[in-house]
């Protein structure tokens, strides 16, 4: 007899990135910014002396003790994860039960329903303005409607880049009793972060990352942010040794070099916004292809085209991945060369689906 596998695994498929070489991947919202060598061989060096046949911390005290001090938080309230997505799995499977309500929004991180999913929530999906803002009331009111035990959504959103002020965040958290999780894994590209003012609110988690600004998507370090009730529960219910030994050495060396962190931050957001101006200026000129740009406040710009198809594959032909949505592309910022290699390539991309177009 076969062995079948249940309902809720039967069509998941793996996670399935962008296969193949190119030479600028603007796709993932990763930090272009390779650490120096120096740094290189202070960590090579720490790594190496390190007591690999015994477990990590399970507290993680010294990376959640320097991220707490780059943050202006108190250690105590900081449980660390394998990435974020770690931590946004267990919050869903411990925090809420079978058949719970969780509410997020539509566009944003995917990851947040397919764990709700997964742990056998009733995912209710509140829609964002026509563009593609939060309405903060309308969410409040949603969420009592639909009686939410939970609701999380990103702030500044992925994939959108917009973001929530501080004074509707602060309205969201003072109006619900639920479960509030802020995902600001771009908080750091803006100024409207949450972490200052959390000891005032028992009902929310922020949700901290370092795969973004801080380049270090490679070792998959993120960090949940809440009051010491809800810290005690997480460091209670997430795996005893869930943070590598590794990652916390590479974690706890680079928040001790702040100046680095806020330079290298420093340098994106100005890419970004550079980036943002000549996407602007792209849309004036083919209007009738690229629909809008969207403002943004993270590393990335989100743009919205009925030609999203055409331009992501013919951007992949010139060796350039960013991310394709339906009616939307999402491009990362490089450096600055990799930002002119891909204005060049979409100026060439936009003129060829002009001349098509002009050929039907």
């Amino acid at each position: 007899m076969q062995y079948q596998l249940n309902q809720k695994l039967a069509d998941l498929v793996p996670y399935d990135p962008i296969q193949g070489c190119y030479r600028i991947r603007l796709d993932a919202n990763e930090s272009y910014i390779s650490l120096p060598e120096e740094l290189r061989r202070q960590i090579g060096d720490a790594v190496g002396a390190l007591p690999l046949n015994r477990y990590p911390d399970p507290l993680s005290r010294d990376v959640n003790a320097a991220f707490a001090a780059y943050y202006g938080l108190d250690p105590d309230c900081v449980t660390s994860g394998n990435g974020s997505d770690e931590l946004i799995s267990i919050i869903t499977s411990c925090f809420l039960e079978s058949g719970d309500t969780i509410v997020t929004l539509s566009q944003d991180f995917s990851m947040y329903a397919f764990y709700s999913s997964l742990y056998e929530l009733h995912v209710e999906v509140c829609p964002k303005r026509e563009d593609l803002t939060i309405d903060v009331d309308a969410l409040i009111a949603f969420c009592r409607k639909t009686h939410a035990k939970a609701v999380v959504f990103s702030n500044p959103c992925n994939p959108t880049s917009l973001g929530v002020n501080r004074e509707e965040i602060r309205r969201l958290l003072e109006s619900l009793d639920c479960l509030v999780i802020l995902d600001e894994a771009y908080m750091d590209f803006w100024d409207q972060s949450m972490l200052p003012e959390l000891s005032r609110y028992d009902n929310c988690i922020i949700l901290k990352t370092c795969s973004k600004a801080l380049g270090l998507a490679g070792i998959r370090l993120g960090f949940a942010v809440a009051g010491k009730t809800i810290t005690r529960a997480l460091r209670a219910a997430k795996s005893p040794y869930n943070t590598d030994m590794i990652a916390q050495t590479i974690g706890r060396i680079l928040f001790n070099k702040p100046e680095y962190l806020r330079d290298c931050t420093s340098q994106i957001t100005a890419h970004a916004k550079q980036l943002h101006r000549d996407m602007l200026q792209l849309q004036k000129q083919y209007s009738a292809i690229l629909e809008q740009v969207y403002d943004s406040c993270t590393n990335f710009v989100f743009v919205k085209t009925a030609y999203d198809a055409q331009l992501y594959q013919l951007l992949l032909d010139a060796s350039i991945a960013v991310r394709r949505f339906r009616g939307f592309l999402r491009i990362c910022t490089g450096s600055s060369e990799e930002n002119a290699a891909l204005l060049e390539a979409l100026t060439r991309s936009l003129d060829t689906i002009c001349s098509e177009e002009g050929r039907k």
